[in-house]
């Protein structure tokens, strides 16, 4: 039995890197990544190596069902590395690894809100090929009837197959402005969540394609008075979610806003664009932490500060932003 196997690796392109994928047939199916070959690809066409010594390394760390092709074919995440195994430099999985594992007694878990601007052409899905909707954003959020929603079938179609695929979506929703939407992923241990945040990104690119839409995932793709996409972080340890936690909260973001820059640098490309002070975010210049303030760096739930116990929401990360370089700053500041 043939089965096929979807290596999905993230190129060297900067400042935003892109998904790639190939095929590889296996000669039987798999139950677990390490009977998984590691794959070579040509790294010079991917900004990953020079064209004289284009050799790079897959190397498989997390597969899940293909909820495309069925079967027994698979989606297989994967790290790059140089041709003698080492981390590639553009493997920002390999520095998780390692923080992961330093911080593992502080049990930490992630769910992270993925905004996305599905665009027809060059606007986004259900706005006019000129100029913008008729109505200013504020109907759209959560919305429903044709007037006010695109490109759901798209959405549900990209919800069903990660479910499929044995993905953590928690959710999805229509986002502030039209042809917006949001999926989240988790909650999860940082490797897990960065892995299937990756993979769900590759479904919903995949899903593009039978479509005709591009998925966006610039902060601010478009400008003015319009919300920007984000990544929103939900994160805990098991001492804020332990009683008595929200004191470890607060702690948590008295150590953020003494690391803006540490983490902003990670939290993605052009988000200065977004991080403005309107529009439900806090000025990027700027650092502050609230319950339920939606206009601060870091939110804290008023369900958490009820009960006394929880996590934080921080606010800041693009929507384009790396999960495996957020999840390890977050950790990294806060665990230390």
């Amino acid at each position: 039995m043939k089965v096929k196997a979807e290596y999905i690796w993230i190129d060297g392109y900067e400042p935003t890197a892109n998904l790639r994928s190939k095929t590889k047939v296996l000669d039987r199916a798999v139950s677990s990544v390490s009977e998984l070959p590691t794959w070579g690809f040509d790294g010079s066409s991917t900004l990953q190596a020079d064209g004289g010594d284009s050799d790079c390394l897959l190397k498989p760390v997390w597969m899940c069902p293909d909820p495309i092709r069925g079967g027994e074919n698979i989606l297989v995440m994967n790290e790059v590395c140089n041709p003698d195994g080492t981390p590639h430099k553009s493997n920002s999985r390999a520095a998780l690894v390692e923080i992961a594992e330093k911080f593992k007694e502080h049990k930490p878990w992630f769910g992270i809100e993925q905004e996305y601007t599905l665009m027809d052409g060059k606007q986004p899905a259900g706005w006019p090929e000129e100029g913008f909707p008729e109505r200013p954003q504020g109907p759209y959020y959560c919305s429903v009837g044709s007037e006010d929603v695109a490109a759901r079938s798209m959405v549900e179609d990209h919800l069903d197959l990660c479910l499929e695929a044995g993905l953590e979506v928690s959710g999805i929703n229509a986002e502030v402005m039209l042809g917006q939407w949001e999926y989240q992923v988790g909650p999860l241990p940082a490797l897990e969540v960065g892995d299937q945040l990756w993979v769900a990104r590759w479904l919903l690119e995949r899903v593009g394609e039978e479509y005709g839409l591009r998925v966006e995932l610039h902060p601010k793709p478009i400008k003015g008075d319009w919300n920007g996409s984000g990544a929103h972080i939900n994160y805990s340890t098991e001492s804020m979610r332990a009683d008595g936690g929200l004191k470890v909260i607060e702690e948590a973001c008295e150590k953020l806003g003494q690391n803006v820059d540490k983490h902003i640098a990670v939290y993605g490309d052009a988000n200065e664009e977004r991080l403005t002070g309107d529009h439900e975010t806090c000025s990027i210049n700027e650092f502050k932490y609230g319950v339920s303030d939606r206009g601060a760096s870091i939110r804290i739930p008023m369900g958490v500060a009820n009960d006394g116990k929880g996590y934080l929401e921080d606010r800041r990360p693009a929507s384009n932003v790396d999960p495996y370089k957020a999840c390890a700053a977050l950790i990294d500041t806060t665990c230390s």
